[in-house]
């Protein structure tokens, strides 16, 4: 019947349903957020639960999904979620970070509402209030391509997600307030593999199991906080087939170094004799290594894994070789950074250069970290609601920082930071570290190329070494010590978004800006009105609502 849509609900499993209708399908989720015990290192500790699971619950969907998602804060702090690598196209309202959405108060609840595009790939989500994540609260997100759009390679006899990260046994209170001290965090406690850390004592249960001769795909993410970390299987290879929305030139690795926040896709083929494996990871570039390990049990397995562990790389130049050799799979037909960017980026003209150069102050006691002397503040009224609802004057101020700072970074200053960014220009943005740990960097609501990593500081001249072809598009960039990275993007995506330090201390701690995106029109074609459900706070609780956006 004209006009009438069809809604059919199936329930999936605890927390889940679908919803078919007449546009693109839907998926319901409600979650509960709780404290609960869990020894994931051998020591019960309190530890961040979404309905009673830690890591949290896989989401499982398919490109152009809308994904509808009750969250219940049953914390006793201000809570909100991030989906990490989601671009949330026209829709910064669902970003999940403190400068887009007021936080879930403790005892309330709010519906998240978002359609995943065609980003085809691996992700995650986590945390973005206090150092929640240090806590739990994240897992994976994966979107599969429609049927209509084939992948680059067959399809697997299954698809495993596999969560890594740092840990420390303090509680998230506990480390917050040796960062509101002044104080910065030692090394984490421990690593883990979904949420957990074999004891190899042959009493362990697998993580995952394998059929003899059938490949599998392993969704391999940093959830971490702090660390690097390697990832490799004992005896077996990994073909890398996608990392954060792209296909990728299919070569074959015994170990990945997988940086904070980062996620891969692998297929591991099982053909080796039929035992228990230790799938392992371990920290990288510092002096003392913490090592986890999880059990791959092939089906007909006979025998323990071997404790003779596969070694892990070491120094920073083998990983920096490994960046190089990723490249962007140019004949897929899937997984690119669609409707944004071009797949001819290097014959557009960059229209600005921003350089972003993280450093820290200790002034007065209090350690700060920030990004070219800025060190950012989240105001009590987020910053899109201030500009949506016009008073952004009364809560920030634009270009407070340089695009190109002065060689020395005078006194830092802690203020909110927002760049204002012009709508559809091409961009390039440099990060440089001149500090000697590595830094991780997120932009939310983009993906962008990364064109380049090198030792050392960046002027114009090494434009000629970028990869100007097939560099890979995706939505977090590594920098090493004394080091810079090099990005391309097109700013077409209106709305407020953050770019950030994975390195959740330095986040916590003011290493974050956002980039204020507004389209000349103020159309519902290029972004959507405030949701109804949104939550409002600070100045902007009470006032009227803004003439809505039309086409």
């Amino acid at each position: 019947m004209a006009g009438v849509m069809i809604m059919v609900l199936l329930c999936l499993s605890a927390g889940t349903m679908l919803g078919v209708q007449g546009e693109d399908p839907y998926l319901f989720f409600t979650w509960n957020v709780t404290y609960g015990t869990r020894s994931p290192l051998g020591i019960p500790q309190q530890v961040i639960l979404i309905n009673d699971q830690f890591p949290g619950p896989n989401i499982n969907s398919t490109s152009n999904n809308n994904i509808v998602l009750n969250v219940f804060n049953n914390l006793d702090e201000p809570f909100l979620l991030t989906w990490s690598g989601v671009q949330q196209r026209k829709n910064s309202w669902q970003d999940g970070v403190l400068g887009t959405n007021c936080p879930i108060l403790p005892g309330t609840n709010f519906t998240y509402h978002f359609q995943v595009k065609d980003q085809i790939g691996s992700y995650i989500y986590y945390p973005t209030t206090g150092m929640h994540r240090a806590a739990g609260g994240f897992g994976g997100l994966r979107i599969n391509s429609r049927l209509l759009i084939p992948v680059p390679y067959a399809d697997p006899e299954d698809d495993y997600t596999v969560i890594l990260n740092d840990w420390y046994t303090s509680s998230h209170a506990t480390l917050r307030k040796y960062l509101d001290d002044g104080r910065s965090l030692a090394r984490p406690t421990g690593v883990l593999i979904n949420g957990k850390n074999a004891k190899g004592d042959g009493k362990d249960e697998p993580l995952f199991t394998m059929k003899p001769g059938k490949t599998y795909k392993y969704r391999i993410c940093n959830a971490g906080i702090k660390n690097t970390l390697n990832f490799r299987i004992q005896g077996h290879t990994m073909k890398l087939v996608e990392m954060e929305g792209s296909h990728v030139v299919q070569n074959v690795y015994e170990a990945l170094d997988v940086h904070v926040g980062q996620c891969f896709s692998v297929l591991v083929t099982a053909n080796q004799a039929p035992k228990d494996y230790y799938m392992v990871t371990s920290t990288r570039f510092n002096k003392q290594v913490l090592t986890a390990k999880g059990i791959i049990r092939y089906t007909n397995g006979k025998g323990p894994a071997s404790p003779e562990l596969p070694e892990a790389p070491v120094g920073w130049a083998w990983s920096l070789n490994q960046f190089r050799s990723f490249r962007w799979n140019l004949t897929a037909s899937a997984a690119r950074p669609n409707p944004q960017g071009s797949y001819h980026y290097g014959s557009i003209n960059i229209t600005r250069t921003i350089k972003l150069v993280n450093s820290a102050s200790r002034e007065g006691g209090k350690l700060r970290y920030a990004l070219n002397g800025v060190s950012h503040v989240d105001p009590e009224t987020p910053l899109k609601l201030a500009e949506y609802y016009g008073i952004a004057d009364k809560v920030f101020k634009y270009n407070t920082i340089k695009d190109m700072p002065s060689a020395k970074i005078g006194k830092v200053v802690t203020q909110p930071n927002v760049l204002n960014q012009t709508f559809r220009n091409f961009v390039e943005i440099i990060f440089e570290n001149h500090e000697k740990s590595m830094q991780s960097y997120h932009l939310d609501g983009y993906s962008f190329f990364a064109v380049a990593i090198e030792p050392g500081t960046w002027t114009p001249e090494k434009r000629k070494n970028y990869n100007l072809l097939d560099a890979v598009s995706r939505t977090t960039i590594q920098v090493f010590p004394k080091s810079w990275a090099a990005i391309l993007l097109t700013f077409d995506n209106a709305g407020m978004w953050n770019i950030r330090s994975e390195m959740w201390e330095k986040t916590y701690l003011g290493q974050q800006l956002y980039v204020s995106v507004l389209s000349p029109e103020l159309s519902l074609r290029d972004e959507y009105n405030i949701p109804d459900n949104a939550l409002l706070c600070g100045k902007v609780k009470g006032l009227p609502k803004p003439k809505p956006y039309t086409i």
